[in-house]
């Protein structure tokens, strides 16, 4: 027995001897000091009869040993450097060092199994939720403008107004409520957006009372008309309502003429026209009617025949002046190439165009060119100052027919020799 002891006293030497290693999977039980032999496993060779004692049993090999969490000294005092600062001081990412856990001397860290610290609570909902409302809120307006929450307002009312009926229509067909709210907002896209329309001289439309607007008519389809009316409404200060005068065949088209008439306008008569203006309404007429919007891309901005001089005896019998139109720019939005006259005549219309987009290009050759308008109201010409019985005098009503046709060609001259460009 005493070769045994001076054996187990020489193991445990040599082990105080031994550097200590960095513990890294010994539980905290495994790190108390061995203070009696009963916690060294010597190793007794099978000579040495073994005491149940100082011996401790082995496992077998097939039962796995629980293996307990790792722990990691933590480094303490001044000089002691955070755990896993040196680990990501050597990476490459440029980020600073992870910082550590720093303790008192004998505290570990553990490596596996540990739970991490909850994240930061998730965005409260009333904020997210005003955080979209916010954003709907932008969204509105830089698709609607600025006043967005009032055209929204003023649209539901006008919903309730249809719904309930509360609307008026005057004896033409006009519906106020449809066309300021619905018709020409449609419209104002096209008109500044697409043709960029510039309007000059709208102030010599009369602020009150009757007056006749001359324009001279073109672009395939009656597109100027439209637009005229929508100057007249938009730049005027007054934001005057021009009653346009439309050919048979425009009312003729379902659905068209039903538009038309609550849009404001009404058949092209001296009857209608005069109704109108001695009531204080401006109306707008294009006497070349078809003449102008069917002729050939080589005869742009040549006026055609005015006719009879019918819109100048309407406006000689109210005594309501005559503000002569330039339009520029409808001649290029549709340039008719052609006209299909055979089977235009068997369709019952008065031409059928042929542009460099239609018909090849089918219902996209409807999309008219993006030109550059300008519609110029010229000054107007008086016609209270005449004598009584002018409008059955056919002199005077060639006279001044002549004279608002030559007013707007030279107009369009002008306007031509400005225009730097067709689409700027």
């Amino acid at each position: 027995m005493s070769a045994a002891a001076d054996r187990a006293s020489g193991e445990r030497e040599r082990r105080r001897r031994r550097p200590t290693p960095l513990i890294s999977e010994v539980g905290q039980a495994e790190l108390e000091p061995h203070s009696s032999a009963a916690a060294v496993a010597p190793s007794v060779p099978p000579s040495v009869p073994r005491s149940s004692a100082a011996v401790t049993p082995s496992v077998p090999p097939s039962v796995p040993p629980s293996v307990p969490p790792r722990l990691r000294p933590v480094p303490s005092g001044p000089g002691a450097v955070p755990a896993g600062a040196g680990r990501s001081a050597g990476r490459k990412s440029g980020r600073p060092a992870e910082a550590g856990p720093v303790g008192p001397p004998g505290s570990f860290a553990v490596l596996d199994g540990g739970s991490q610290p909850a994240g930061p609570d998730g965005p409260d909902l009333v904020e997210a939720g005003e955080a979209i409302a916010a954003l709907l809120a932008r969204l509105a307006s830089s698709s609607l403008g600025p006043d967005w929450d009032t055209r929204a307002a003023e649209m539901l009312a006008f919903l309730r107004r249809r719904l309930t009926g509360q609307y008026e229509v005057d004896d033409f067909g006009y519906d106020a409520d449809l066309a300021q709210h619905v018709l020409l907002a449609l419209g104002r896209p096209l008109y500044r957006s697409w043709f960029r329309v510039e309007v000059r001289g709208v102030t010599n439309v009369p602020a009150e009372g009757g007056a006749l607007v001359v324009a001279n008519h073109s672009g395939t389809l009656p597109l100027d008309a439209f637009m005229t009316q929508l100057a007249v409404h938009d730049e005027h200060p007054e934001h005057r309502l021009l009653r346009p005068l439309g050919a048979d065949l425009l009312f003729q088209t379902p659905f068209l003429g039903e538009v038309a008439r609550k849009g404001g306008s009404t058949l092209a008569c001296n009857e209608d026209a005069e109704r109108l203006l001695a009531r204080g309404e401006v109306v707008g007429v294009w006497p070349e009617g078809f003449k102008g919007l069917g002729k050939p891309f080589v005869e742009r901005y040549k006026l055609q025949r005015f006719g009879r001089g019918g819109f100048v005896s309407a406006a000689l019998r109210t005594g309501v002046p005559i503000v002569p139109a330039a339009i520029v720019g409808a001649e290029e939005i549709y340039p008719m190439i052609g006209n299909l006259k055979t089977l235009a005549r068997l369709l019952g219309l008065p031409y059928l165009p042929v542009t460099p987009l239609f018909p090849w290009l089918g219902v996209l050759g409807l999309v008219p060119l993006p030109s550059k308008w300008v519609i110029e109201f010229a000054e107007p010409i008086p016609t209270h100052d005449l004598p009584d019985g002018a409008a059955e005098d056919p002199m005077l009503v060639f006279d001044l027919t002549d004279r608002v046709r030559e007013t707007i060609q030279h107009t369009l001259y002008s306007l031509l020799m400005a225009r730097r460009s067709v689409f700027f």
